[in-house]
């Protein structure tokens, strides 16, 4: 009985990293394509992040759903309690991911036809390296890799660095050129959702620490955007 009961959990479990997986995979493909369809003005592209946000909501809640039934029927050890943790962390940040991806494919329509202009100031590489921060947090993840989790959190400062590079550079060109003043706007509230996704890849990659090592660590959001702060509010509701 003990033991056909032990399997049970352990299969519950395994359902709940593979929702998170595949939740985590679908949201890590709807931040790709908001990004393409930005750098290739693709508005049919940005339409299908749109519609398929639904599909990231439904996966929040089966996440949740899956956390409340493990708690209820059974009666988690040190190393399960941490994953349960972990897991409704994660599920947050993921869910938040792909209000990002909706937020940044809003933007397509607005910045079409400004293609040279993003690259100028730096928005691609910027954007590039976040990307490339939540690959590899969700790669960690997915291959209890401490060490690739632990690569990520540099990286956030650099993606930080970056961010106020591409801001005062489009602060520049938008005094060059008037014409520049509305894409630019649009741009800046682009790189606050950039600079958010950053961050939410920082916060997957220390549960992946605190899954694997027990090791607790606090991303210190405090200063979080130095520059996008004073500038905007800071706003983690996905709107």
């Amino acid at each position: 009985m003990a033991i056909r009961m032990h399997r049970h959990f352990e299969d519950e479990l395994e359902k709940l990293r593979t929702l998170l997986i595949r939740m985590g995979s679908l949201v890590d493909e709807q931040i790709e394509l908001a990004i393409k369809s930005i750098f290739e003005s693709n508005v049919e592209l940005a339409k299908l992040v749109q519609d398929r946000e639904r599909r990231v909501n439904e996966f929040d809640l089966m996440v949740e759903g899956q956390c409340q039934r493990i708690f209820a029927l059974s009666q988690p050890v040190a190393v399960d309690l941490r994953l349960m943790m972990a897991a409704m962390r994660i599920n947050a940040d993921l869910e938040r991911i792909g209000d990002i991806a909706v937020n940044l494919s809003e933007r397509v329509e607005p910045l079409e036809g400004y293609q040279e202009f993003l690259e100028r100031v730096g928005a691609k590489v910027m954007i590039a390296a976040a990307r490339q921060m939540l690959s590899d947090a969700f790669d960690a993840f997915i291959n209890n890799d401490p060490q690739l989790a632990r690569s990520v959190f540099g990286r956030d400062d650099i993606v930080d660095d970056l961010t106020r590079d591409t801001f005062y550079a489009c602060i520049e060109e938008m005094k060059k050129d008037p014409l520049l003043i509305e894409p630019g706007s649009h741009l800046m509230a682009l790189l606050r959702h950039v600079e958010r996704l950053a961050d939410h890849a920082t916060n997957i990659a220390e549960d992946v620490i605190f899954i694997v090592e027990a090791v607790l660590l606090k991303h210190n959001s405090g200063a979080e955007a130095a520059f996008l702060g004073t500038a905007f509010p800071v706003d983690d509701s996905g709107g």
